[in-house]
């Protein structure tokens, strides 16, 4: 099966999917995707593993600003980019793959169209971040699922959103969202433990490490999460707030640490991702306060670095990913008494988090690259085989 996945950017997660589809297709993967934005070193990855046929795109023409800062519908942003469908054309693919509704998936929609390929939208979004999506929106995306021939969604969470758009159920596979957990395992048992207690002197930290990591924007929630670190810091209770990342709120929160007098909240500042597995290997627990998210991929990096999860319940990946109590706790993150609640049960329960971590390692071994490649293909054949049962002339 020749698949002509249009992409407008990805980062370094998704290179071991790519690589698992491309080696179940035999060589017939043919990554379209910008080189404008995304970054030289994970083009470089791509090229290792695709070859030629990772091909990035320049030139792209924008209207709007960058969404990534915003929560979700927040803008309008429009992107085309020149010569993709000349390329697309170029490999001949039996089926189009396309991340979500807008920006690169429109060619990629306008090529089924025209040429009578099946297209599979690999999605992300689910009820929550789409609860502002405005009405031209969610018609729009109806519209698109018409010529749609099947989806592949992060989770359930995902899939419900999909179906309430219109896309019959049988026609959704989920799982293609997944982080590098093997590499990232692999990492952390490299990191002997004088180079943990490196870390933690670097940084003065005390007690029980809780990491975040991630970018410094308001739709991650770390305001909230430091009004709940007060309560935690005012309780006498031993702990280190470490947060990794950089962002517009870098300076901001910097200034809330100081105006809250808080003793035991560090900043590591951005931290490169090859670098990310030392982090997680020295850190107790995992908190991700966020209060907009998809699916984030920290949460299964640091599961399968044997970290237990205080996870938002407005991260659409909590329902498969974090299983309270096993492997970690669901809080809110707008309620200050719920999310210190979380925070002190990880306190409490100190003894038990290397267990859970444990617990982690096994949950999140369900949602490895070569899975989420494996219902991504899925899809792929899905689409195929009702595009052949539509109109079974054209691939006579």
């Amino acid at each position: 099966m020749r698949i002509a996945w249009v992409t407008r950017s990805f980062l370094d997660y998704r290179i071991p999917v790519f690589r698992e589809l491309d080696r179940l297709v035999n060589g017939g993967l043919h990554l379209f995707f910008s080189g404008d934005y995304v970054p030289a070193r994970v083009i470089e990855k791509a090229r290792q593993v695709l070859g030629n046929r990772a091909v990035p795109l320049k030139g792209e023409w924008r209207m709007g600003p960058e969404d990534r800062d915003f929560m979700a519908n927040r803008n309008i942003s429009i992107r085309f980019q020149p010569g993709l469908l000349r390329k697309i054309r170029s490999v001949s693919p039996e089926v189009l793959v396309g991340d979500g509704f807008f920006k690169w998936t429109l060619p990629a929609l306008a090529y089924r169209l025209r040429y009578n390929v099946p297209l599979v939208i690999c999605y992300e979004r689910w009820s929550h971040t789409e609860r502002s999506a405005q009405w031209y929106r969610t018609l729009y995306r109806k519209m698109v699922i018409r010529f749609t021939g099947a989806m592949c969604c992060n989770g359930v969470l995902s899939r419900q959103y999909a179906a309430e758009l219109g896309m019959p159920v049988e026609r959704i596979t989920t799982g293609h969202m997944a982080a590098d957990t093997q590499g990232l395992a692999l990492q952390v048992l490299s990191i002997n433990t004088d180079q943990k207690n490196a870390l933690r002197e670097k940084y003065n930290a005390m007690g029980i490490i809780y990491l975040f990591a991630g970018r410094l924007v308001p739709l991650k929630g770390l305001e909230q999460l430091l009004d709940a670190w007060a309560v935690f810091e005012s309780q006498s209770l031993s702990g280190t707030l470490l947060i990794a990342g950089d962002g517009p709120l870098d300076q901001p929160l910097q200034e809330r640490v100081k105006q809250k007098e808080l003793k035991r909240v560090r900043f590591a500042g951005p931290v490169p991702y090859a670098d990310m597995a030392a982090y997680y290997a020295s850190a107790d627990v995992l908190v991700i306060p966020t209060l907009e998210d998809n699916w984030s991929l920290v949460v299964p990096e640091a599961m399968a670095c044997g970290l237990p999860i205080l996870c938002s319940k407005y991260n659409g990946c909590w329902p498969e990913l974090v299983h309270e109590n096993e492997n970690g706790w669901i809080f809110d993150p707008l309620d200050t008494c719920n999310t210190f609640q979380s925070l002190h049960k990880a306190y409490a329960g100190a003894i038990k988090l290397p267990e859970m971590g444990q617990r982690s390692r096994e949950i999140v071994s369900g949602h490895s690259p070569l899975m989420a490649a494996e219902s991504i293909l899925l899809s792929c054949k899905t689409a195929f085989g009702r595009n052949m049962a539509d109109s079974p002339s054209d691939f006579i």
